[in-house]
């Protein structure tokens, strides 16, 4: 048979079972609501991350297009100093090229140059061509 003091144990076992169910239960309310909370925080982040991306994405290309004009700029830049030194080179004869050797009297041999400033601030030097004549016009005969 069953005793007294087996249903009382029993009761106080249920009793304590009930008890750390409710507990259970409790807690697992609030672990769902955290989770809720940290789901939606963790949908904001996304948002966040997603613009981040968009964003950096927007920059280097933007960057990029910088880089590219600089590059453009500089290339620009150093064909025209390519062709202003390669114009002035040829339009100033050096004294070795012009010197026909032996003793020289200072200043015989070379051709005059004329210098003047254009608009923009550039030293344009003009020389008369020897072969040519005074006059710029080439003389055949």
């Amino acid at each position: 048979m069953v005793s007294l003091e087996q249903v009382k144990l029993l009761e106080s076992k249920v009793s304590r079972t009930i008890d750390y169910v409710k507990k259970v239960t409790e807690e697992n309310a609030g672990l769902k609501e955290k989770l809720d909370s940290y789901q939606k925080r963790i949908d904001e982040l996304e948002v966040l991350i997603q613009r981040f991306k968009e964003d950096q994405s927007r920059i280097e290309d933007g960057i990029l297009s910088a880089l590219d004009r600089l590059n453009q700029f500089e290339d620009a830049l150093e064909s025209k100093l390519s062709m202003e030194s390669k114009s002035s080179t040829e339009s100033i004869p050096s004294a070795e090229n012009k010197s026909s050797g032996g003793n020289k009297v200072p200043g015989e041999g070379k051709i005059p140059a004329k210098a003047k400033t254009n608009g923009e601030g550039k030293i344009e030097i003009s020389t008369p061509n020897p072969d040519t004549g005074s006059g710029g016009e080439l003389d055949i005969f």
